[in-house]
């Protein structure tokens, strides 16, 4: 369409997945589609390619384009002819200048704009100065010379090479759909903020990382939670990835999580370990012993949960030979605890641990179970504490029923005693008898995907 002035047909406004185009409203998964299929619809019965603005009120970003009737989109370009009162694209009178403060006074932001003094304080906290601009420093001798300018050739040349980068057209919701015919859409928010979660799972740290997963009571998610981010950094990260069952008492990472071409367990990887320990030893090795995950990329080392306890107590020193071993061959461990906080192989992989992930589920004794876990670390003092301070709390729904609020409210509980807290929507495939990650719901794997985002930024 050449540059003219251009009428608008419809103005289509996106926040999400509700899509709202004039009357008619949008939502859900198909939300996009639909609106989509609804606009092929009214240039069908008009005969004619019909002019839409869209507006995505998670980026601000406007789009014109035209649809006809067989749903061939195309780029728009011109002025637009109408300015609908009320719309998203209505004029707005600019705000008015704030005046330069004279150097040692304060600017009050938004009594200058006209309204009511703003307290950058948290609600109950005491109200923060305000922003003072400080008079200029003397300017010393040898700041001086060092304003002089450049002392060599190479400092006064500016370099040829540039660290500017593209960013990736929309993949995602409207935008996604528009970018893949053709038009060129800027990704939402929350599409940004999934591509950042993504960089940070997908990096390779200097060095081993150990992970712990610990929460005294039992069934509150911790083997779930294992899978789950074994698989996050697995899938985006590439191979390395360890989930180890450090569980002498019916561990059940192995019965959740798919079987090798064998039945080998740490019982029988612990004879090996001087061996896999030697120069001649190889990753391929341990295939005897650990169970790859075929879809989710990772490898797990079971325990063996069909004989005794008796039969598989081991100490502090046990969980140094198998560490060592799983230091040596894997970038990532994930250590899936058991429920005794006195056991010495409970007490060596918190020791063991750069980071700690406390798992729970909506219910409050789970909840106060983690929340006393974190406090009992951080009385102790020093690693312990240290880990403490930056664990992720990982909050899951593990009922249909239970209220979004009520899952929010308790996460909030543990906003003073950890770094992160994320919460995990209900999703039936987190209780399958395997869990497979690419099979949970689009929403539950963005999900993981920020719990892991958080683990990854404190390691």
């Amino acid at each position: 369409m050449p540059n003219s002035t251009v009428h608008v047909d419809y103005d289509l406004v996106a926040n999400g997945d509700h899509i709202t185009i004039g009357d008619a409203t949008f939502t859900g998964d198909s939300a996009y589609p639909d609106a989509i299929g609804w606009l092929t619809a009214r240039a069908a019965s008009t005969g004619a390619a019909v002019v839409v603005r869209s507006y995505d009120a998670g980026t601000g970003a406007d789009t014109l384009f035209s649809i006809d009737g067989a749903g061939t989109v195309e780029a728009v370009t011109g002025a637009v002819s109408d300015n609908a009162a009320g719309s998203p694209w209505e004029a707005q009178p600019a705000a008015p200048a704030i005046p330069p403060a004279p150097r040692g006074e304060y600017v009050d932001v938004a009594r200058e704009l006209g309204g009511e003094p703003v307290s950058l304080a948290p609600a109950g906290a005491p109200a923060l100065d305000p922003l003072r601009v400080a008079p200029a420093a003397p300017t010393s001798p040898a700041a001086s010379e060092a304003d002089a300018g450049p002392s060599t050739r190479r400092e006064a040349r500016q370099s040829f090479l540039t660290r500017e980068e593209v960013e990736e057209p929309a993949t995602q919701g409207l935008g996604g759909i528009l970018a893949r015919m053709g038009l060129r859409v800027s990704p939402s928010a929350a599409e940004r903020a999934e591509r950042d979660w993504t960089r940070l799972v997908s990096q390779h740290w200097p060095g081993p990382r150990t992970i712990a997963i610990v929460n005294g009571k039992g069934g509150v998610g911790k083997t779930m939670t294992t899978i789950s981010l074994s698989s996050v950094f697995a899938r985006h990260g590439g191979a390395g990835v360890l989930a180890w069952d450090n569980n002498q008492t019916r561990g059940t990472l192995g019965w959740s999580t798919e079987q090798g071409p064998h039945d080998a367990s740490i019982l029988d990887l612990l004879p090996q370990v001087s061996r896999l320990l030697g120069t001649g030893a190889q990753s391929a090795d341990l295939a005897h012993y650990v169970h790859h995950q075929t879809r989710d990329r990772y490898d797990v080392l079971r325990s063996k949960p069909e004989v005794l306890a008796t039969e598989q107590r081991f100490d502090a020193t046990t969980v140094d030979s198998i560490h060592n071993v799983a230091a040596k061959f894997y970038r990532l461990v994930f250590i899936d605890s058991g429920n005794d906080e006195t056991d010495p192989m409970w007490l060596r992989a918190i020791e063991r641990a750069d980071q700690i992930v406390v798992p729970t589920i909506g219910e409050a004794k789970a909840a106060e179970s983690a929340a006393l876990l974190l406090e009992g670390l951080h009385a102790r003092g020093g690693h312990f504490a240290d880990l403490a301070d930056k664990a992720v709390v990982v909050v899951s729904k593990h009922k249909h029923d239970l209220p979004d609020a009520e899952l929010t409210k308790m996460a909030s509980g543990f906003s003073g005693l950890a770094r992160d807290v994320v919460t995990i929507p209900y999703d039936k495939g987190l209780g399958a008898d395997v869990i497979n990650y690419g099979g949970l719901r689009p929403e539950t794997q963005r999900a993981w995907l920020a719990a892991g985002a958080a683990v990854a930024k404190g390691l």
